[in-house]
């Protein structure tokens, strides 16, 4: 009899903004344990901030990459690739290497919903190749504590509760559930900035949204060993048809992009502080979810990551600007309503020197 073609296993990784997806991977990545793994990075937006930050985790890429689809080898044995929303082709290259990979990770965009990605599994010429060892819903604590995904993310969802004959809960409020519906593992990130009622609080909305069986794994930084999240064999594709989220099987898988706006800005920063002052004066000012990108401080060889949820940032120095590189200061902002002229203005007067201010 000939034998059993092997199944790649492929975890999923979803999540919104902000939630510690990309920091997660690079650190199964850094703790990868001779496990040949292909990482799949699935962004929204212009700038491909996610997919350099993976290929800056410390464990080198050798640039011979394969263009079409985008794919690089790290030096431990792994690849990554990073796509926009057509991950199929990319699929096609790893079938012809499946005897050097031992697992797939894909992070979906944080606008994305994961069913979609999932019953994409079924189709034939994926499904005799891979399946889905499980989808993992990263979720950040501390901006659920803080009511962000209520259905009115200005207030906490005690209204919305309160009249059940409401119908008009936020783009973001809907996304955040249709991920959790997809979920065979929750991943609870940043618990350290939560105490302990609001953790409590947190889970318990969690829970009502996700099956029984669904564990939830508290995590800070997204540090979790392999063991926990690799090896679930949950095989999602085969059940995913049975969870019913917001949006019905016969749409248009792309619409949960059409809610939001992503524009791209530039600065030319005094410094590090000015810096993410000005960015958080931006996001006080205007409908934004999220903000990531790369910047050179003044003095500096090294290049800075900066990255936002609400009024909460994030920096720190990654690597040094590469010879071929130029470098500078961009950032894609994500959010609602966002017009990219208004802001870049925005910016620049937010940066511009006190005295000129005065």
């Amino acid at each position: 009899m000939p034998a059993t073609i092997r199944k790649i296993p492929v975890t999923i990784v979803t999540g919104f903004l902000g939630s510690g997806k990309t920091t997660m991977l690079r650190h199964l990545l850094e703790q990868a344990q001779g496990r040949r793994i292909a990482v799949i990075v699935n962004e929204f937006g212009e700038l491909g901030i996610d997919g350099e930050i993976l290929k800056g985790c410390g464990i080198g890429c050798d640039e011979g990459d394969e263009s079409a689809g985008q794919l690089y080898e790290l030096a431990n044995g792994c690849l990554c690739c990073t796509v926009q929303e057509e991950f199929y082709p990319v699929m096609e290259r790893l079938v012809e290497r499946r005897e050097q990979i031992d697992h797939v990770l894909i992070e979906t965009s944080g606008l994305a919903l994961p069913k979609p990605l999932v019953q994409a599994f079924g189709w034939p010429s994926i499904k005799n190749s891979f399946t889905v060892d499980a989808v993992i819903t990263m979720v950040d604590g501390p901006a659920v504590a803080a009511g962000q995904f209520a259905a009115n993310p200005q207030s906490v969802d005690e209204l919305r509760k309160a009249d059940p004959n409401l119908d008009h809960e936020s783009p973001l409020h809907e996304l955040f559930e249709d991920q959790l519906i997809a979920a065979d593992l929750v991943i609870l990130n940043k618990t350290d900035q939560l105490a302990d009622t609001d953790r409590e609080a947190v889970e318990a909305l969690i829970r009502a949204e996700i099956p029984e069986h669904v564990k939830i794994v508290p995590a800070q930084y997204g540090r979790l060993d392999l063991g926990t999240l690799l090896g679930l064999e949950a095989a999602s594709e085969e059940g995913i048809h049975l969870r019913v989220g917001h949006h019905g099987e016969g749409e248009d898988h792309d619409h949960d992009h059409d809610d939001f706006d992503s524009v791209m800005v530039e600065a030319q920063p005094a410094s590090r502080e000015e810096l993410v002052r000005a960015l958080k004066q931006l996001v006080q000012q205007h409908t934004i979810y999220r903000v990531k990108g790369f910047a050179n401080p003044p003095g500096s060889p090294m290049r800075l990551v900066i990255q936002g949820v609400g009024t909460r940032f994030d920096s720190y120095f990654d690597r040094r600007w590469q010879p071929d590189e130029v470098p500078g200061c961009r950032f894609v902002l994500i959010g609602a309503e966002l017009d990219q002229a208004t802001l870049q203005a925005a910016l620049d007067e937010a940066l511009a020197p006190r005295e000129q201010m005065a």
